[in-house]
């Protein structure tokens, strides 16, 4: 028999192993598998049909879960993938990736609305799966002696101390920290996107550029991308200390223009016939809209801004994720870098979901804005899970172990 004949058996086992080859396996399908699931569960609680409170009242438990659960995924497959790759060390798999996942899961069965873990306990099991995958990467940042490598673990520990804060109060190890805990994790996730969108954004357009014969040298504008990174560093600083005030929105306006001046330098209207390039300035777009969108309600109080934190989690983090993905997944698995026109349409409800849900309260009745956006929004993650879910459980169809 051939090295290239396999019975349906084999191919079974290798397709099983195959999503534990690479860090962006197993965690952007569980991204978006825990946005759907953890979304739907929500959903159907304010329409009263969920299972009672489990360690985190439900409200709460939505909160965390979105960030804890769905951010902290796509993190942790950000960071498993791009460590190897900035370092030249072979890409984690095996049963290291595969206990990091277990912990993952493992995190989110404890808080499940219903579960009867004790808040102490289930705050421990929580908070394991950020600590582990630092431990698991920081070996390789630590010999590529490089500092900005630093970077993004520095920063995923410091959403990781927001979830700490958020569990912390919930074990009854400390009171009042919650919404700090959850701001603080919203607003580094925010410098995160400021930090890799300033850095891929710019080089994917170039690059596309480049390679059909465009000019694609950026607009100079010096000092605005430190200045941009430092300004969103500050947002979570001054929300952590003196969360809600005059300083709070002050600093988001400065945000607000920083983040908008650096896209300006990034020539995204000329990607309009590029889907798979055109999401990421979509998505970092929605940065400072966010940001201007929460001054305008720290600084004036209007309601019709009250939801700002919203459109920053749905519109800036999730789109920017939703982009991310495919975009890895595809190039990870050897593919064209070619949008799916499922995804076309997935990058096109999540805007609107994020809208819907920061706006619609003031459009819609009753829990009409609350169904609408949710419903958006797993629809967007579930054409992610169609369209990209088999590339990323399969062996690459090159060939390639990875």
């Amino acid at each position: 028999m051939s090295a290239t004949d396999t019975t349906p058996r084999d191919a079974a086992a290798v397709a099983g192993i195959a999503v534990f080859r690479q860090g962006l396996r197993p965690f952007f399908l569980l991204c978006a598998a825990w946005a759907v699931i953890a979304v739907a569960l929500w959903l159907a609680a304010l329409h009263g049909h969920g299972p009672s409170d489990g360690p985190l009242p439900g409200a709460r438990w939505h909160g965390h879960e979105m960030l804890a659960g769905c951010v902290g995924a796509a993190l942790s497959g950000f960071l498993l993938t791009a460590i190897p790759n900035w370092t030249g060390r072979p890409a984690y798999a095996g049963a290291p990736l595969a206990l990091l996942a277990a912990l993952f899961v493992a995190a989110r069965l404890v808080l499940l609305p219903g579960s009867p873990v004790p808040a102490g306990v289930a705050a421990i099991v929580a908070l394991l799966p950020m600590p582990a995958l630092l431990v698991t990467v920081l070996p390789a940042v630590a010999r590529a002696a490089t500092p900005r490598l630093f970077g993004p673990p520095a920063l995923v520990l410091a959403f990781w101390a927001g979830d700490v804060l958020m569990l912390g109060e919930a074990a009854g190890w400390w009171g009042g920290t919650f919404e700090r805990g959850a701001l603080l994790s919203l607003n580094v996730a925010l410098a995160l996107v400021g930090l890799i969108g300033g850095r891929i954004i710019p080089a994917f357009t170039r690059n596309a550029l480049r390679a059909s014969g465009e000019d694609a040298a950026p607009r100079p504008l010096p000092g605005v991308d430190a200045a941009g990174i430092a300004a969103l560093l500050a947002v979570a600083a001054v929300d952590l200390a003196v969360p809600g005030g005059t300083l709070a929105g002050a600093v988001a306006t400065l945000a607000a223009v920083l983040a908008l001046l650096r896209l300006s330098r990034w020539q995204g209207m000329r990607t309009l016939g590029q889907p798979i390039l055109w999401v990421l300035h979509l998505a970092y777009l929605l940065v400072p809209v966010a940001l201007a969108v929460k001054a305008a309600y720290l600084l004036t109080g209007v309601g019709w801004a009250a939801n700002w934190l919203h459109l920053q989690g749905i519109g800036a983090i999730g789109l920017m994720i939703l982009a991310v993905m495919p975009r890895a997944t595809l190039g990870h698995t050897g593919r064209p870098l070619r949008a799916s026109l499922a995804m076309v349409a997935a990058w096109m409800l999540l805007p609107l979901a994020a809208l819907l849900r920061a706006f619609g309260q003031e459009m819609l009745p009753g829990m009409l804005p609350y169904a609408a956006a949710g419903t958006l929004w797993i629809l967007a993650f579930c054409l992610f899970l169609v369209t990209h879910g088999p590339m990323l459980l399969r062996p690459r169809p090159d060939g390639k172990p990875s």
